[in-house]
């Protein structure tokens, strides 16, 4: 196993908290699941601002950030049934990243945590 690459973001809370009263922001930013799982928490700056933490650090693990072929919906954020914050392997990430490290099978990890006034994020791309 090798680690391929490593992430970390952090964020204002308050940017989050002005974006996220615009439909379209969140709507171009979240998955539909996100958005789903936002109604189901109380503090929603919490939730949207760790999760665009988490989407900006994997994009720094990939070493590409957002181009034309990544966008912040493409990266999805959940939770496993221990509450511990894991990112989805969908069809397109699994390609961007076997692409990009010439590797078939990979895990990545992620570690969120927030304050009052900040968000941060840590991602690690790691080959199997």
């Amino acid at each position: 196993m090798k680690i391929l690459g490593i992430g970390i973001d952090i964020i204002d809370n308050n940017r989050i908290r002005e974006c996220i009263k615009n439909n379209k922001f969140k709507s171009r930013i979240y998955s539909s699941n996100e958005l789903k799982l936002s109604k189901k928490t109380k503090n929603k700056v919490a939730f949207f601002s760790k999760r665009f933490a988490a989407k900006e650090a994997f994009s720094k693990a990939l070493g590409t950030g957002f181009s034309s072929n990544l966008s912040f919906k493409d990266i999805e954020i959940t939770n496993d049934k221990k509450g511990m914050p894991k990112y989805v392997d969908n069809k397109k990430i699994i390609k961007i990243v076997q692409k990009k490290y010439k590797i078939k099978k990979f895990n990545s990890f992620l570690s969120i945590s927030d304050e009052k006034d900040y968000s941060t994020a840590f991602a690690i791309i790691q080959s199997i």
